[in-house]
Formats: C-alpha cells, sequence, structure tokens
C-alpha cells in the first residue's frame, strides 16, 4: 500500500514540475482561432509541452458562417488547430494526443477522411466522442497536446 501511495503522489506532482518550467499563453486572437468565449487561451506551453484548447467548427473564421457539411466543417476545425499549434512555433505533427468531440457520430466517416490529410508522420494517438449537441451549432470540438523537444524549437530563434 505504502509503494501504491508513494506512486500516486509522484505521478500528481508531474503537472508542478511541467508547469515550473517556462509557461506561455497565446491567447485566442488575431492569430489564433478565436471562440465563443474570448476567456481562454487558443494554447498554452508548459515546458516542451503545448495544450491546445478545444476548437469548434462552430465558425468559419474566413466567411463567418456556420460550415455547411461535416466534411467543410473538418476542415475548418483542423485549420484552427493547425493555427493554434503554428502560432506557438509547434506543427500538427508535434500533436501527440487529440480529442475530438461530434455533434453526430455519424460524421466519423467525413471527419477521418479529411484527418489524414493534415498529417505527414505518425497519426497522433486520439478519442472521438459523441457529444450530442456542441457550442454554436459545431459539428465538432478538437483539443489536444503536442510535444517537442526545446532545443529543435528553439533552433530557428
Amino acid at each position: 500500500m505504502k509503494s501504491f501511495l508513494a506512486a500516486t503522489i509522484g505521478l500528481c506532482t508531474l503537472p508542478a514540475i511541467a508547469f515550473a518550467a517556462q509557461v506561455e499563453h497565446f491567447p485566442a486572437g488575431s492569430n489564433t482561432p478565436g471562440g465563443v468565449s474570448p476567456a481562454f487561451s487558443a494554447a498554452v506551453q508548459a515546458g516542451d509541452t503545448l495544450y491546445v484548447s478545444g476548437t469548434t467548427d462552430g465558425t468559419d473564421p474566413d466567411t463567418g458562417k456556420l460550415p455547411v457539411d461535416a466534411t467543410t466543417g473538418a476542415k475548418v476545425v483542423l485549420n484552427n488547430v493547425k493555427k493554434a499549434v503554428e502560432t506557438a512555433g509547434y506543427t500538427m505533427d508535434d500533436l501527440v494526443w487529440l480529442q475530438i468531440f461530434t455533434s453526430d457520430l455519424k460524421y466519423y466517416g467525413d471527419f477521418n477522411a479529411v484527418y489524414r490529410t493534415y498529417f505527414k508522420g505518425p497519426l497522433p494517438a486520439r478519442a472521438f466522442i459523441g457529444a450530442g449537441s456542441l457550442l454554436g451549432g459545431a459539428h465538432f470540438e478538437v483539443m489536444g497536446i503536442a510535444v517537442k523537444p526545446s532545443a529543435a524549437r528553439n533552433k530557428g530563434k
């Protein structure tokens, strides 16, 4: 029991170690995808890890309108994720985990057809979850985690 407790306490301190490193916020705004609520960061970098907030296809930033179909919605939401990771100096291939929520599981195939076009390397681990309804009438909401060694990220600076 003591070793289980020690291991549990050790695991609980890992996030604290990550946040003891450099923390940088990338607020939702002109260079990152906005959202229904401006009260969040589009992404937060803690050490070598980037946490990407949930972003939806609720409103296409180019047209200001809701995408008419799930294929277009998948492109919009993945472009929003791409914009958030690139603003922070990462790429889509740095994503190691994604969580995708959908308003209807019938959109699974539509999403996957678009999803594969956004990655060159191995695909990130992910979950695809039927949520019933999403803010703004969105088809999808996506959030994720990207990891990139600081030496590689800072090389071009």
